[in-house]
């Protein structure tokens, strides 16, 4: 068995079943080392056997914890994802303040310690490959436009939008590959069937598999050619 010490090492924040999960197996046959995530890691064991990743039970909004885990990853970090992000519905009267401060920190402040750790990490890195490593964000389309009774949502990925916008100007010229991705649409799974107008248009819904070949894409990107967003929303999607 390899080293896997020797291999590329990629590091996803709040994996789970579905985009996080493909992204990761993308990632293995692509060769490499993997660390996922999440606040319950039993969820994980069948990815992990699949993919061979490792797992650490961190909590993305944990400044400490992200800096630790981040710091002590072995080998080159060449690829940093954060996905997770929390939400509260409602009226803006109605919506709870200390519920809110929580969602806009597991999705904005969450994304910039991931960021922060990975950028401090990758600038001690040598160049491969014209990059020294490539960081991505899971956004949204509430990050481009608010809707109604979602608040909370518009406000994180908003931020998290910002912060990727920032972080691309200052590191690109320094060979770090920064985009945040506009996920405009549903996300197929098994507990998330297609719309009820699939009958009439298939793939109404986006394909996690399809989505981690465009996180592949931003991977393996030209630099002369580097984006620093990509939307992506199923052909049915109204703008």
């Amino acid at each position: 068995m390899a080293d896997q010490t020797q291999k590329p090492q990629a590091l996803i924040i709040g994996a789970g079943a579905g985009l996080s999960a493909s992204f990761a197996r993308a990632l293995a046959q692509d060769g490499y080392a993997l660390h996922l995530t999440a606040r319950n890691i039993a969820k994980l064991e069948p990815l992990a056997v699949e993919t061979g990743a490792v797992l650490h039970q961190v909590d993305g909004t944990d400044a400490k914890g992200v800096a630790e885990l981040v710091a002590d990853l072995p080998g080159e970090l060449r690829v940093a994802c954060y996905n997770p992000s929390a939400r509260q519905r409602g009226p803006i009267i109605e919506l709870d303040a200390e519920i809110v401060r929580k969602a806009v920190e597991v999705t904005a402040h969450g994304a910039f310690l991931l960021g922060q750790a990975a950028a401090r990490r990758m600038l001690d890195q040598p160049m491969r490959d014209n990059r020294r490593g490539t960081i991505l964000f899971t956004g949204a389309s509430a990050g481009v436009k608010g809707f109604p009774l979602s608040a909370p949502f518009a406000m994180g990925k908003f931020a998290q939008r910002g912060l990727a916008q920032s972080m691309a100007r200052e590191l690109h010229p320094k060979g770090i590959h920064v985009a945040w991705v506009n996920i405009d649409g549903g996300i197929r799974n098994a507990s998330r069937p297609e719309r009820v107008e699939a009958d009439d248009n298939p793939d109404s819904m986006l394909d996690p598999d399809a989505i981690a070949r465009e996180y592949m894409h931003l991977v393996h990107q030209d630099r002369s050619a580097w984006s620093n967003e990509l939307t992506l929303r199923p052909w049915v999607e109204r703008f």
